[in-house]
């Protein structure tokens, strides 16, 4: 399975828009973003008009990039979100909010996505005790996630361990005193999903 291996910056710069990729470095005055507020390539300074369908593309693949996930594998979610009760779009956020690695990033335990998979990669993360490397893991509530014994001396976590209930993490997930472990409270609702996409042109992508 193909992934990509080219500058993480560029997605942003085509997207038009901070999609938070790199961590601390899109905090500071190096993002690409702001020193080149324009889609990469040869043409990318040129104005275009989009249309429906453009829109509707650029909206999912602002949703994959934001969550680091392949085609089929955005695919497989949104057939589950179409399967559930209720706003299909609301239902596909959540799930891909629900993925381990997503929730090690809103933890607070990484500073990107990218950081959050290789550390579940790594084995540096269980769920409910039990080590657990596949960084598409689905949580659910009632679910603890927590940084391993073995793991905790590792300078990256001793940082994390000293800010301790300092982070601020979403409502959906409640951070235990020991700054290294939390408990899946619920599902997130859309309003505790701070990501900057149209869902609803996703589901009209599909729906095609």
């Amino acid at each position: 399975m193909a992934r990509y291996t080219g500058s993480v910056c560029r997605l942003c710069r085509r997207e038009g828009m901070k999609l938070y990729l790199k961590g601390e470095r899109c905090y500071t005055e190096k993002c690409s973003v702001d020193r080149r507020p324009y889609a990469p390539g040869e043409h990318g300074q040129g104005r275009k008009k989009m249309s429906e369908y453009a829109i509707q593309l650029r909206e999912k693949q602002k949703l994959r990039r934001i969550y680091g996930v392949f085609e089929r594998q955005f695919e497989r979610y949104f057939e589950m979100a179409s399967r559930k009760r209720g706003v299909t779009g609301e239902a596909l956020l959540q799930i891909l909010e629900s993925r381990l690695d997503n929730v090690v990033y809103r933890l607070g335990f990484a500073s990107s996505r990218a950081e959050a998979r290789q550390m579940v990669r790594h084995g540096h993360i269980a769920v409910n005790g039990n080590k657990v490397s596949i960084p598409s893991y689905l949580v659910e509530p009632g679910d603890t996630v927590s940084v391993r014994e073995g793991s905790r001396e590792l300078p990256r976590f001793k940082q994390v361990a000293e800010a301790g209930q300092g982070r601020t993490v979403p409502a959906w997930l409640s951070l235990h005193p020991d700054g290294l472990s939390a408990t899946v409270l619920s599902l997130p609702t859309r309003d505790q999903i701070d990501v900057p996409v149209q869902e609803h042109m996703v589901v009209e992508l599909y729906s095609r």
